[in-house]
């Protein structure tokens, strides 16, 4: 490969993750000598001052085990290497920025992230609805563990998903499930994106743990609802290249859309996007935080999703999370009126994104063909669901736990003897908005080198692919290799430090010596003297993030997370340091 495989990367994972996008962005495109001129540094901790050495400790610390928690009441490991893959799709995108800035002529050279900052980025939604001022005037959210997964007659385990109540409603009228009972169950369904739970009730889960899985599938195609199956089997045959880049028109190159200035690499380039929900607004969110001017096309009355409860200063907390800082236009895209406020957008434009559904740019006449005519150097960028993994009009609706499910990321998640089952953290959405944005800035570089526009295609599905998992699913694991509850919180115990039991048996104090019996011997002590006896010993552990309104307050943190204003809510900073 002409990439060097860049040196001050501390987890495997994210040099794999690096290399392999950095492989599909600049061969043919740079000069290998460009690449390796590029100092990137991507560590565990970054700017936390806390000594994170591995996944486990960053997903512990920084709120990951806590959101995936939720579902089961407990703190639980992810068990796949999520963060540090995020930081690897990071690392790659600061080095194609860093490359795409030279060539502009600005004097960029270096660019540092880290696993932790690519945590805090993935939960920036979590974070900002935990900090955002307390509102009891409105609906409680569902906050009772619980997990969307069903379950058929057979023991299959399978995921529905709809975004049209009257669908669901549908769905479980043809069960036999009476119209209030599943009326009882819509929000809990409806909000895990946002709250990762879903306390479903027990009637829904009877009735279909009643019905082959047959059955069911012919109740959701009758009513539009997708089923995907979930298979035992963790394994996936990504896709050769995560990103699809396809070249478009040649032109007459010209400079951006605005002029260089600052210091960040994408600086004066424009990007329109038309998105929704997770995945699109990620992607522009973050091409924004590395500089980019970003207008955002809302229908008439703005975004649904700025309703979405808690408020902060007067909008949701979650979607300002994402959309904070973005030029916002309105336009009816059902009308030639609308769809022609986007050409006049894009016509000064250097970047398109949407996450629509298959095929929808076609009807629109939005698609890249189509704006190439107006911006002939346009990157055009589609976020999908599946790509092009199903056959037309077989493909189910485009979303995260669906994603999940297909990938085998879903299998990998859960060990051995449990029902596989997706977390209901938004893992795919997010590394899918990272990716959709790498696209972009690998699109952006190729069109300043080779002076084309370019189609820029990747998924959710190619996004979970970028998470390395084990051949088979993993054993279950013992009490002492999941968080550990002390007086006051949870502890999880570094690697070394669980496997030495004698040495835990008699920290713990007496009593039995299992590791069920000396976990449970945690509780007689606060987090903070377990941390210091365990220190003293030579021990290792992180404390457990178990309340991420907390997070921003705590010093470890100042670095990366920017503390709520005056009824507004935190932010998480941007995941590179350029210079």
């Amino acid at each position: 490969m002409s990439t060097a495989t860049p040196t001050l990367v501390t987890p495997a994972t994210t040099a794999e993750v690096t290399a392999r996008l950095l492989r599909s962005a600049t061969d043919g495109v740079v000069p290998p000598g460009a690449v390796r001129a590029v100092r990137l540094t991507a560590d565990w901790a970054g700017p936390v001052s806390a000594p994170l050495t591995g996944e486990d400790a960053v997903q512990a610390a920084c709120g990951i085990m806590h959101v995936h928690g939720r579902a089961a009441g407990r703190p639980l490991p992810l068990g796949v290497d999520y963060a540090a893959t995020a930081a690897g799709v990071l690392a790659a995108q600061g080095v194609c920025a860093v490359l795409l800035a030279r060539h502009r002529g600005l004097g960029l050279d270096e660019v540092r992230t880290s696993a932790a900052q690519g945590a805090l980025l993935a939960l920036s939604q979590y974070l900002a609805a935990a900090t955002a001022p307390v509102d009891d005037s409105g609906p409680t959210e569902p906050t009772a563990p619980g997990g969307a997964t069903l379950v058929s007659a057979e023991g299959t385990a399978f995921e529905i998903e709809t975004l049209d109540p009257e669908a669901w409603r549908g769905f479980w009228h043809r069960l036999g499930v009476p119209a209030r009972t599943a009326g009882r169950g819509w929000e809990p369904f409806r909000q895990r994106f946002a709250t990762a739970v879903c306390p479903l009730p027990g009637e829904l889960r009877a009735a279909v743990r009643s019905t082959p899985l047959a059955a069911l599938g012919a109740a959701a195609a009758a009513e539009g609802v997708s089923l995907v199956a979930l298979p035992d089997d963790p394994a996936f045959a990504a896709a050769a290249e995560p990103v699809r880049l396809t070249a478009g028109p040649l032109y007459a190159p010209v400079p951006a859309a605005g002029t260089p200035g600052g210091a960040l690499p994408l600086a004066g380039v424009r990007v329109v996007e038309s998105t929704s929900r997770v995945q699109g607004p990620l992607a522009g969110h973050v091409l924004r935080l590395l500089g980019a001017e970003v207008v955002r096309v809302e229908p008439p009355g703005g975004d649904p999703m700025r309703g979405l409860p808690p408020l902060a200063r007067g909008g949701s907390a979650r979607h300002s999370a994402l959309n904070a800082g973005k030029r916002v236009v309105e336009a009816d895209l059902r009308t030639a009126a609308g769809r022609d406020t986007v050409r006049e957008l894009v016509a000064g434009a250097d970047v398109f994104v949407h996450n629509w559904a298959p095929g929808r740019a076609s009807r629109l006449g939005l698609d890249a063909e189509d704006l190439w005519r107006i911006r002939p150097g346009l990157v055009h960028a589609g976020a999908s669901g599946f790509g092009d993994a199903y056959p037309p009009g077989l493909t189910p609706i485009g979303t995260d736990y669906l994603a999940q499910a297909r990938s085998g990321l879903a299998a990998a998640l859960r060990p051995a003897g449990e029902v596989p089952a997706p977390s209901l953290m938004t893992l795919t959405d997010v590394l899918g908005g990272l990716l959709c944005a790498h696209a972009v800035v690998a699109g952006l570089l190729s069109r300043a080198h080779r002076g084309h526009g370019v189609r820029a295609a990747s998924s959710l599905l190619s996004a979970a692919g970028l998470v390395p998992r084990p051949p088979v699913r993993r054993r279950a694991p013992s009490p002492l290799e999941l968080p550990v509850r002390t007086a006051d919180g949870c502890l999880y115990l570094g690697e070394r430090t669980r496997t030495d039991l004698p040495l835990l048996a008699r920290l713990t104090g007496p009593g039995a010596a299992g590791p069920r019996a000396v976990a449970a011997r945690f509780g007689r002590r606060p987090t903070g003297r377990w941390l210091e006896l365990l220190d003293l010993a030579g021990a290792s552990a992180t404390e457990v993030c178990t309340d991420l309104g907390a997070l921003p307050r705590d010093p470890r943190f100042l670095g990366a997370v920017d503390p709520a204003p005056p009824g507004g809510h935190a932010t998480v900073r941007s995941p590179w340091t350029f210079a």
